[in-house]
């Protein structure tokens, strides 16, 4: 028998489990932060009340009709593609980056043409963005 006190073997730590956990950690608040921002176009709606609401005098009237086709003023936007309609609106804003937009949309008109000029505005840094309505008339 071997009484001898022998040298005690230090505990080997695995590191590469730890190192995982923190790596998945890292990588779930790096994804969970990024859906912080719910909206980046800020849009204030007007209400369709009895009195109209004042109009500023130097603001951008976008127009949608009932088949999608877009009008920036009095002319009509080429083609309904969203690179035609950001080139047309930034034609029109000109260097006024703080030029409010008035979107005028029928009420039969696509969804889908709507947002794309809102998604056309937000992304030329356009902020203040307002959606005419008119007064329902009571019977």
């Amino acid at each position: 028998m071997n009484l001898q006190p022998g040298g005690e073997d230090e505990p080997d730590i695995n590191l590469t489990p730890l190192i995982d956990v923190v790596f998945l950690l890292l990588i779930f608040f790096m994804v969970s932060t990024t859906f912080e921002h719910q909206s980046r176009i800020q849009i204030d709606l007007p209400e369709a009340t009895a009195d109209a609401t004042e109009q500023e005098d130097d603001t951008l009237e976008i127009l949608v009709d009932v088949q999608g086709r877009y009008f920036i003023g009095d002319q009509q936007v080429i083609n309904s593609e969203l690179k035609t309609l950001k080139t047309a609106i930034s034609k029109a804003v000109g260097n006024r980056g703080e030029l409010p937009v008035t979107i005028r949309a029928d009420a039969n008109t696509p969804h889908q043409a709507v947002i794309r000029v809102l998604d056309a505005a937000s992304q030329l840094g356009l902020t203040h963005i307002s959606l005419a309505t008119s007064k329902i008339e009571e019977e």
